[in-house]
């Protein structure tokens, strides 16, 4: 059985005149590869309650502080957290409320299905 296909050339038109920018489309895709794994969305929930340092979140983590330092510094590099100094310690938060808003809308969602 043969299936038919259809095109509306206008709604294609319409969505390619609105569609995302390529390498936008790209850096989208890292920000959500980077927060797809549980150990650094595990740190990133924990740096929406508070700013930590690299100590706290191992402790909370229960992983090593090589472990918490590595998931950071690919945290950091997709300006996903930030670093704030205080004498010797450096201190991580998230980088913006638009992380928030991307965990909250992600929440929500969750909330809609169940």
């Amino acid at each position: 059985m043969k299936t038919e296909c259809c095109v509306n050339q206008e709604n294609v038109d319409i969505v390619i005149e609105k569609l995302i920018d390529e390498d936008d489309i790209v850096d989208i895709s890292e920000i959500f590869k980077i927060l797809g794994d549980p150990t650094r969305m595990r740190i990133v929930a924990a740096l929406r309650i508070k700013e930590l340092c690299v100590g706290d979140i191992a402790a909370l983590m229960e992983i090593s502080l090589s472990g918490v330092s590595h998931q950071l510094r690919l945290l950091k590099n997709s300006r996903i957290v930030k670093t704030r100094r205080d004498g010797k310690m450096m201190y991580y938060s998230l980088d913006d409320d638009h992380i928030i808003a991307l965990i909250d809308v992600a929440l929500d969602h969750l909330k809609h299905e169940r």
